[in-house]
């Protein structure tokens, strides 16, 4: 039995984080089927690459079991299971490659077209798993998703949903996704509502005339988007 906790990365600075070296010695101290635990908010994609194909690379069967969160890179790793199980209040999500760049135009042309093919290589194994279309993952991905198990078994990503042993109990019909990209746009919705703007100098502010799709509660446009910045950090 192994356990996933933490950040992926390719170096251990303060011996928290999950290393391909690391899970290479640990991987290899045994034999026959193994079970891996995963609770990892994801990390560095070429850490998680290798720590993907050493369990692809595994003798025996890979049993993921996701009692947290497989994030990120960590969701990468998880599709190298054999069988992939997730706990009922657990959470995986799938999102785009981020790196930071810095440049002329020809530096930064780079930089995309690496990221380009980082999402390609992802993408293999999401479509080896799911058998989903690239096109819909690329999609998911673009929009940041994030699932409950019952999604995440529905879209292929997971095939369990964690039980107890004496229990049979089938997944309800009621499951959950979301992504940031919704979330945000309906949040930019209800501001359009709250703060109607028609020009610069018709700002909507404390001292607006009061009407049925604008509602003055005393708060001007800027303190809105101030909030809509803050919730926004989270998520």
């Amino acid at each position: 039995m192994l356990f996933l906790n933490g950040t992926i990365a390719e170096e251990s600075w303060f011996d928290d984080d999950v290393t391909p070296e690391l899970f290479k010695e640990e991987l290899n101290a045994g034999t026959g089927n193994i079970t891996v635990w995963i609770n990892s908010p994801g990390g560095d994609c070429i850490a998680a690459a290798q720590i993907y194909n050493m369990l692809m690379d595994y003798k025996g069967d890979v049993t993921v079991k996701i009692d947290g969160i497989a994030a990120s890179a960590a969701s990468v790793i998880a599709m190298a299971g054999t069988k992939v199980l997730m706990s009922p209040v657990s959470m995986m999500m799938i999102h785009n490659p981020a790196t930071i760049a810095f440049g002329d135009k020809t530096e930064i042309n780079k930089a995309i077209e690496m990221l380009d093919a980082v999402k390609d290589s992802i993408m293999n194994a999401y479509e080896i798993k799911t058998g989903m279309s690239r096109a819909k993952i690329s999609h998911l991905m673009d929009a940041e998703t994030w699932m409950d198990a019952h999604k995440a078994m529905e879209l292929g990503f997971a095939d369990e949903i964690m039980q107890r042993a004496e229990e049979d109990v089938g997944a309800p019909d009621v499951s959950m996704m979301f992504s940031r990209a919704a979330v945000t746009n309906s949040l930019m919705d209800k501001i359009a509502a709250k703060c109607r703007i028609k020009a610069p100098d018709e700002s909507c502010t404390g001292a607006t005339e009061v009407t049925e799709n604008n509602v003055d509660d005393g708060r001007s446009a800027d303190e809105i988007r101030e909030r809509l910045n803050f919730i926004k950090r989270f998520i």
